[in-house]
Parts: structure tokens; sequence; C-alpha cells
């Protein structure tokens, strides 16, 4: 008989040695493995902080700015005129009058029965200069009274808009129309006023600072030189305040200019735009009224000197062009800082 063949065993089953597992991920490890990442400062007004440098370009000096601003000015020309004839008309109807406003002519006499002399004369055109600065474009039907300045108020939102909505145009190469910006600029009036009522109350302090040096001077209350000038820098300390918090406000006034934007959005966008450049920002800001005073000084002095009867109507009309440079100018800095 034949032998019977056995079967094979079946293999054993090997035991496979389970494979070395993954170490596990601990902070350390993940430290190590995952590239460290800064948490971003948050920024806070009126606390020192380190600066972070940042990438962007310095911005432009003053002068550049300015003479953008009037560079764009000149080569529109046609489309200003049209709009700042819309704000003469307007204001001398509502708010000025025919008039020829102060009587310079009566006070240049008077000035030089007390004067004589080149510099003495040239002292008492500055003078003249300064009373009319501080008077505005006030003329004789009443622009002092609450009916002429709410007038003049509202002109100056309506123009603000307008300009504001016909410079963004402009910069985006749009063709505009002189209708264009009281039409389509006006959607924004809200917000505008909002942030504009934040802007005031930013300048109280300024305002009361103001208010109690004259208190103080004209009491006698600061009788010596000393105490004169510590109420002087205590007001220059709250003129500083306000001018630190306005520096971003202004430009939330054209951020809010925006279609659908709120105020408080544009106050906070305001804010991350000047972001450690606050200073920087603030010194270009001081640069505009300066600007615009030298150059009304050297316009409005000679033609007070000399033809003083038609220095008032001059200087109104000055009063009329510096409202587009000025927006010009701070649309061309507010670009920069985007």
């Amino acid at each position: 008989m034949p032998k019977p063949t056995k079967k094979p065993a079946p293999p054993k089953p090997t035991k496979k040695k389970p494979a070395a597992s993954a170490p596990a991920e601990t902070s350390e490890s993940r430290a190590i493995r995952l590239p460290r990442t800064l948490k971003t400062p948050v920024y806070q007004s009126f606390r020192l902080q380190k600066r972070i440098k940042q990438a962007e370009e310095p911005l432009p000096g003053g002068f550049r700015l300015f003479w953008r601003a009037l560079g764009l000015l000149r080569r529109h020309w046609l489309l200003f005129v049209g709009i700042v004839a819309v704000y003469a008309v307007l204001d001398i109807l509502l708010v000025r009058g025919f008039g020829s406003g102060m009587n310079l002519t009566s006070a240049k006499s008077t000035l030089d029965h007390l004067f004589t002399g080149q510099v003495a004369q040239l002292t008492a055109g500055f003078s003249l200069f300064v009373l009319l600065v501080s008077s505005g474009n006030s003329g004789t039907s009443g622009a002092k009274d609450a009916a002429g300045s709410g007038y003049q108020l509202i002109l100056i939102l309506v123009m603000s808009l307008a300009i504001i909505w016909t410079l963004r145009q402009l910069y985006a190469g749009a063709r505009v129309r002189v209708r264009d910006g009281f039409y389509r600029g006006m959607s924004q009036l809200v917000p505008f006023v909002l942030v504009l009522l934040v802007v005031g109350l930013q300048l109280i302090p300024v305002v009361l600072g103001m208010w109690l040096y004259n208190i103080v001077a004209n009491n006698g209350i600061a009788a010596l030189g000393v105490e004169k000038a510590l109420w002087a820098i205590a007001m220059s300390l709250l003129a500083l305040t306000s001018l630190y918090m306005i520096t971003s406000s202004l430009f939330a006034l054209y951020i809010a200019t925006l279609p659908d934007m709120t105020p408080l959005k544009a106050l906070r966008s305001a804010r991350q735009l000047v972001r450690y450049r606050r200073w920087t920002v603030m010194r270009k800001v001081v640069f505009l009224p300066l600007a615009l005073l030298v150059m009304a000084a050297v316009v409005m002095i000679p033609l007070i000197l000399f033809v003083t009867p038609v220095a008032s109507w001059a200087f109104f009309a000055l009063t009329l062009v510096g409202l587009p440079i000025i927006h010009g100018y701070m649309y061309a800095l507010y670009r920069e800082l985007i």
C-alpha cells in the first residue's frame, strides 16, 4: 500500500512587527515644524509703542503734495471753475450779499495816520490782512447771525461732497461734468455729517484752551510773564491733543464718502491709515493751513496797500478757490496713505 502523503503543514502565521508609530506631536515639535508667527500688535492711541518697520514708501513732502493738488486743479480748471461758480452764486445770494464786505478803505486811512514809513505801511497792511482773515468772507447780509452761519455751513457741506466725489472720479480716470458732483456726490451726506460731528467733538480741547487763556489774559489772573507762559503751554498742549485726534478723523471724512460706508467703519479705517505714522501725517496736515496763509498774504497785502477797494472781493475769491485746494491736497495725501 502506498504510504499516505502528509499534507504540508500550513505556514505558521508570522507576527508582523508593528510599524513604528510616529511620536506624539507635542507643542515643542509643533513649534519646530511650523513657522513661527508673530501676533499682530494692537495699535492704541496716546501710548508709546515700538514702531514697526513698514514696506511702503515714505510719504511725499508737503510741497510735492501741494503742487500735485494744484496740478490736478490746473489740468481740469474748467470743471472746477464751474463748481466754484456755483459756490460763488449761492454764497452771494444766501450768505454774503452784494455788499463789498468789510470797509477796508476807512480802516486803511485810519492806520495811515498812525503809521508812517514803508515798514510801518507794510505792518499796517499785514494788520488789515489779519483782520480780514479773522472776519472771514462776511458781507452786509448779516452772515454773522445764526441764519447766515447756517447757510454757510450747508454750502460748505454740499460743496465739499461735490468736490470730493469729483476728485475721486478724476483720479479714477472718468469723465465728469459739473452737475455730476452735485447730483451723485450727495448720497453719503449723513455719514459725512456724522464723522464731521466727531471731528467737532475732538476740537473741544483746543476751544476750551483758547477760552481759558482769554479769561486768564483779560481778567489779569496771570499777571507775571511766567504765569502767562505756563498758561500758554497748557493751551498748546490742549491744541496738540485736538490735532492728534483729528489727524485720523479728517481722512475719515473722505472714507465716509465711499458707497455703503458707515461712520464707525470710516473712523476705524482712518485710524489704520495713520497707524505708526500719525506724527508724520500730522506735520503734513499742519503744512496746509500755513501754506494757504502764506499764499493769501502774498496776494492780499499788495492789494490792501495799493488797490484797497478791490481787496475785499479778492479775498472773497480766494476763499472760494481755497476749498478745492484744501480738498485736493487732503485727498492727495489720503491716496498716498492707502
